[in-house]
């Protein structure tokens, strides 16, 4: 298991990036959140194996259909903070 915080930068606010991410983070099984910074960016929080975290790190790129993504920053979370996820979420 491995988690992974991203921020996603573009047009990304607007055009359903949160809801087209929980779709796919459902459909890969992965566990975290996602939300709108006030900055314009998206923050997420990927749970899950890391061949499956890595794929939805790639997704990320690509984003919703209306989505202009133009930059993903991705680190990898201190595993001393790991939270126990038991879904995903859009959060606020």
């Amino acid at each position: 298991m491995t988690q992974k915080h991203v921020f996603i930068s573009g047009r990304v606010q607007g055009v359903y990036y949160r809801d087209y991410t929980r779709r796919e983070a459902e459909k890969l099984g992965i566990k975290g959140w996602v939300r709108n910074l006030p900055d314009g960016r998206v923050e997420a929080v990927f749970e899950g194996p890391e061949d499956t975290v890595e794929n939805m790190v790639a997704w990320c790129y690509q984003g919703s259909p209306r989505s202009e993504v133009i930059k993903v920053e991705v680190a990898k979370s201190n595993p001393q903070l790991k939270e126990n996820f038991i879904d995903f979420k859009i959060t606020r």
